[in-house]
């Protein structure tokens, strides 16, 4: 039976010492880690991109999917992998499910890789 990996909140950005601070815990290196999986797919990564260079700021499901060349169910799979780790927030409208991406998240993110990156 596969160990089940413990839960964390992972709606909030990622709030821990710069990797290069000296050795994490294991429970923050848990949470970038966790992050950086649901990074580590070239899907998510297009959805990123093309959220964060978006004119409105936020996409419709159907539109990304027929931006990406990717089908309803495999846009909404990946968006929710990418919710789920504090990276994109969802809001339903109607029929509609407008994504945005948390900045915050990914500069929280990036200043834990790196702090010198983004000042």
């Amino acid at each position: 039976m596969p160990k089940a990996l413990p839960v964390i909140d992972m709606s909030a950005p990622v709030c821990c010492a710069p990797v290069a601070a000296g050795p994490m815990s294991d429970n923050h290196a848990l949470e970038v880690a966790l992050r950086l999986k649901a990074l580590a797919d070239p899907a998510r990564v297009k959805i990123m991109s093309y959220l964060l260079s978006s004119a409105a700021g936020e996409e419709n499901s159907r539109d990304l999917a027929t931006t990406l060349g990717l089908t309803e169910s495999t846009v909404s799979h990946h968006l929710t992998q990418l919710r789920n780790a504090g990276l994109v927030e969802s809001e339903r409208r109607g029929m509609n499910v407008f994504h945005t991406a948390h900045r915050d998240a990914l500069v929280a993110l990036c200043v834990v890789l790196d702090p010198n990156c983004c000042t």
